[in-house]
Order: structure tokens, then C-alpha cells, then sequence
């Protein structure tokens, strides 16, 4: 994404192995919800032009018991609090680009951890599209671009993460002109 973007731009990745939208995991740990640290990432980095939020993939674990359409309000809380910020430039919300994640496939080691997974993952790019439309948002399908890989129908390869990079960058820019 940083090389696509070129030097006029500073990419801070904020990943999280494990994160969810507003859950917090019972087994992994509170610090897993992205709500709880959003306020203070955001602070950590001001100003931010704008705002990418990939998010949904771990809150399809079975310990959650949501529904796409749950997740997708989870999303859209995610999306209304960086809305509600003053970590943008002058003082105010940075633009966000809302990103339906992968879709997971139920194999491998985390077949049971993401049991009904699959179906909800294939729902939830639909019904993250109509929250960024919602919100005033840009949007993007990574499943557009790039596949989880087959071994724990979880994770990414090299070659899906620079097809991902590449689609980020894409995403921002068309966000930044448009928003």
C-alpha cells in the first residue's frame, strides 16, 4: 500500500491479530475489541487523513454467535466513533474507508473456532457496502482482489497481500477525491 501510495504518504498499520469490532473475547481477551483501543490509536496518530477499517473476520468466531448483519452494526459503531473524533486534520474526523475483509472458508486448524463462518463471511461485503454508503464512507472488496489461503481458511499469502496492498491504496485515493 505505502509503495503504491508513494512518498507523499504516511501508511500506519494498525493490525491486530485476533481483533474483533466491539466484542470482547472471552477466551483471547478484552483487549481483542477494537471500540476499547480505537480513541487512543487514533489520538496516537493525529492528524489522520483518512481512516481504513478492515474488520469483521474474527467477530465470525462461533464464541460470538453473530449474525452478519450483526457484525455489520458492529462495523458501523467502529465507523461513527472515528466519525465522532477530532484526530483528523484541523480538528476534525478523518475520512474513513470502510473494507469488507476476505471471506473465510472453514478448514484447517480453525475449522471449529470458525464453525458457520462461511456463510455469514459471504454476506457481510453487501452489508458492509450499505453502512459506508450510510456513513458517508468509501468502500472496498477485498474479495474482489484476493482469496484467504486454502491451508487455514483464515490467513493471507504473499500474493494476496500485495494484490491487498495494491486495492488499499486504490481505495484511499478514490476516497480522498471523493469524500
Amino acid at each position: 500500500m505505502a509503495a503504491e501510495l508513494g512518498t507523499d504518504w504516511e501508511v500506519i498499520s494498525e493490525g491486530h491479530p485476533g481483533r474483533t469490532t466491539v466484542f470482547d473475547d472471552p477466551i483471547e481477551g478484552k483487549h481483542k475489541n477494537a471500540l476499547r483501543s480505537l480513541q487512543a490509536i487514533l489520538e496516537s496518530h493525529r492528524p489522520l487523513d483518512v481512516v481504513a477499517v478492515m474488520l469483521g473476520t474474527n467477530d465470525l468466531k462461533a464464541r460470538f454467535n453473530a449474525s452478519a448483519h450483526d457484525i455489520a452494526l458492529g462495523v458501523q459503531r467502529v465507523v461513527l466513533e472515528i466519525g465522532r473524533s477530532d484526530c483528523g486534520l484541523n480538528g476534525q474526523a478523518p475520512k474513513v474507508v470502510l473494507v469488507a475483509p476476505v471471506a473465510v472458508a472453514e478448514t484447517g486448524i480453525f475449522t471449529e473456532t470458525f464453525f458457520g463462518a462461511a456463510t455469514k463471511a459471504a454476506s457481510l461485503p453487501s452489508l458492509l457496502h450499505a453502512v459506508a454508503e450510510r456513513q458517508g464512507a468509501g468502500f472496498a472488496d477485498m474479495n474482489e482482489v484476493a482469496t484467504i489461503d486454502p491451508v487455514d481458511g483464515i490467513h493471507l499469502d504473499a500474493t494476496a497481500h500485495t494484490a491487498i496492498g495494491r486495492a488499499m491504496a486504490r481505495a484511499v485515493l478514490k476516497t480522498c477525491q471523493e469524500h
